[in-house]
């Protein structure tokens, strides 16, 4: 027959057996890219008076058959009727209940969550007030954080048992790029003016993308634009632009280029005098540009020019120096007469 000894330690096993089901401990360690973790409680109920650890940047969250109940914040907290009002209500737990308990537990990361990527899959078309319809890529990463667990539990989370940020930056990542393509085409700002105001787009793009991100539970803490890039086209077209600003004066950079042709002539076989013909050819043709920019813009050729230009369109005329009645030279051959001569010493004819 069984001792009162056997039946003892047959009894104090069974209270182990049923005291190791009870969860006397919740916490949560690993969150390392976890937004939203699920304490395996499974079918395990929750002992009274036990303890739960939250750390700092986490939240806990008590949902009771799919009802979020109670909210704690970072710390220990000895769990009780006293500091579980909303689930002891739902439960009508009565004042002093002391008998283990069912509920889910989720803890979520309240760190900010940085470097998160996002970058155009396709090019977006905006309209530039100096190159027209072009199209444009970018790319750069943001940060956001849990602002309201409550919100962010009930509107995306669900019944998973866990959220990584893999798991939501894809929808993330398509709000941002939207919202920036939207406000980059409100402003109307040139693409030749974009790099010089990442800055101030990047924090125009966090004021923008709040409400949305606000709208489920989180809060957009940092935009950063990398790079804005442009078609290959416009992007020649621009540093062709840039080139004309820089030559500013057309005849001085006309001077420029045939400084760099001699130059460049200098070290090859034939040296200067085998490129003169062609330096003297691009010399002229510039003159000849020049002549045009001043017509197109209604400017006069510059004196020098002018007088350079005459004196290669006029015919070369003697220039014999004729007053009337004191001639002092042959009207021809040219030569020089002597005072009061009454004929040319050298061909005889009548002054």
């Amino acid at each position: 027959m069984p001792t009162a000894a056997a039946d003892w330690r047959v009894s104090m096993g069974l209270f182990d057996f049923i005291k190791g089901q009870f969860i006397e401990v919740i916490e949560w360690l690993d969150d390392k890219g976890v937004l939203v973790y699920r304490f395996p409680a499974y079918d395990n109920a929750i002992k009274m008076d036990a303890k739960l650890i939250v750390r700092e940047s986490q939240a806990a969250i008590f949902v009771n058959e799919g009802q979020i109940a109670d909210v704690f914040g970072p710390g220990t907290h000895t769990l009780g009727t006293l500091n579980l009002p909303v689930l002891t209500a739902l439960n009508s737990w009565k004042y002093g209940f002391n008998s283990p308990f069912k509920s889910d537990v989720y803890f979520l990361n309240m760190t900010n969550f940085t470097d998160q990527k996002w970058g155009t899959t396709n090019p977006v078309i905006i309209r530039d007030p100096e190159f027209g319809i072009i199209r444009m890529r970018g790319f750069g990463n943001y940060s956001f954080r849990i602002s309201d667990p409550v919100v962010f539990l009930k509107d995306i989370f669900g019944t998973k048992q866990e959220l990584t940020t893999a798991g939501i930056t894809g929808f993330l990542k398509s709000a941002v790029v939207s919202g920036i393509s939207d406000m980059i085409g409100e402003a109307k700002i040139p693409v030749a003016d974009l790099s010089s105001s990442y800055d101030e787009l990047s924090r125009l793009s966090v004021s923008r993308l709040q409400p949305q991100f606000s709208a489920i539970g989180l809060t957009l803490t940092n935009v950063t634009i990398e790079n804005i890039s442009l078609p290959e086209d416009v992007e020649k077209m621009i540093d062709r632009r840039s080139s004309m600003n820089i030559a500013g004066n057309l005849d001085q950079y006309m001077k420029f280029q045939t400084a760099e042709s001699i130059r460049d002539a200098a070290n090859q076989p034939g040296g200067v005098a085998g490129t003169g013909a062609g330096l003297g050819a691009g010399m002229a043709m510039g003159q000849m540009m020049g002549q045009m920019m001043n017509q197109m813009t209604g400017k006069s050729p510059e004196p020098q020019q002018a007088e350079a230009s005459q004196q290669q369109t006029a015919p070369q005329q003697p220039t014999f120096q004729q007053q009337p009645g004191n001639k002092k030279f042959c009207s021809e051959c040219g030569s020089k007469l002597t005072e009061n001569a009454k004929f040319c010493s050298e061909c005889g004819s009548k002054t």
